[in-house]
């Protein structure tokens, strides 16, 4: 008497590979795969054809064509903006480095405990609860067009100054991001390293900041993208970056696409990091799914 096989059976002596069972559920995802990619492009041309259209058959459109998407002013102003990119670009580097090591320090100091250090907690949160509410562009008159008013012997340059204001607004923000991830380690943590003999910084060193730093990683990334566009501000100071370049660019040929080329080098810039915090946040999103089906 012949015994039926169970389509899920996979003790020894059996075939090997998935069962039916398995391949006509993963059958389903491909197809519902596919079905969600064809229906996403659809909507997506739907809606890429209705802008298009409304947009062309404006009545203004022709203007708006000539005035902010001529290729040929377009191809004039690019070696110029593309020169005041790289400006932006090692601001950029040094604003994300000051600010990331200024908003560590001051969630550190916003941590401290005992009433001894309650002069430090005071100022560090003064600072976050005051250049959080400033209006950057305030900070930046401030710092480019008042320091320099004080004729103090060794002020450094307006380019340099412009860069501290990017840095001690973008500091008092991701201070609040380092001590969201200070605070989310369990105390238990804390009191069983103080308990192996750990002093307060290296249980900060070795035990809390890893922790802080990996689930905070997404939202400073998201900051850094933040910082990465609004470098662009410091041409009110007056420095020649992509944007005072295309604001030149524009006052010689009385056309506003060199602020065009600009906004797209300054997006182009911007996808690697981008595409970067996405992956971090997605797999930041299936650590937590997977520690919470354990």
């Amino acid at each position: 008497m012949s015994v039926p096989v169970d389509a899920g059976d996979s003790s020894p002596g059996r075939a090997s590979g998935p069962s039916e069972v398995q391949r006509r559920r993963e059958s389903y995802r491909r197809r519902q795969t596919v079905r969600s990619v064809l229906i996403g492009a659809g909507s997506t041309a739907v809606v890429g054809v209705t802008l298009t259209v409304l947009i062309m058959g404006s009545p203004g459109w022709e203007r708006v064509k000539d005035t902010f998407f001529d290729l040929d002013v377009a191809r004039e102003s690019l070696p110029a903006v593309a020169t005041g990119l790289w400006l932006n670009a090692r601001v950029l580097v040094f604003c994300a480095v000051g600010a990331l090591l200024l908003g560590l320090m001051v969630a550190i100091m916003r941590t401290l405990r005992g009433p001894v250090f309650f002069p430090l907690r005071a100022l560090a949160t003064s600072y976050t609860y005051g250049f959080r509410g400033a209006p950057l562009i305030i900070v930046l008159y401030l710092m480019a067009f008042g320091v320099p008013g004080l004729r103090l012997e060794g002020t450094p340059s307006v380019l340099v100054l412009g860069g501290i204001a990017l840095v001690v607004t973008y500091g008092a923000y991701i201070a609040e991001v380092f001590r969201a991830g200070i605070e989310s380690v369990h105390p238990s943590q804390i009191a069983a390293a103080r308990s192996l003999g750990l002093s307060y910084a290296q249980t900060m060193r070795h035990v809390v900041l890893p922790q802080a730093i990996r689930r905070v990683t997404p939202p400073l990334l998201n900051d850094m993208v933040a910082l990465q566009k609004d470098v662009g501000l410091i041409s009110l100071a007056g420095p020649i970056d992509a944007i005072r370049a295309a604001q030149i660019s524009t006052a010689q040929s009385y056309n506003f696409t060199p602020y065009i080329v600009a906004g797209v080098l300054f997006v182009l810039m911007a996808v690697p990091l981008v595409a970067v915090t996405d992956w971090v946040t997605m797999r930041a999103a299936r650590r937590q799914s997977a520690e919470g089906a354990q």
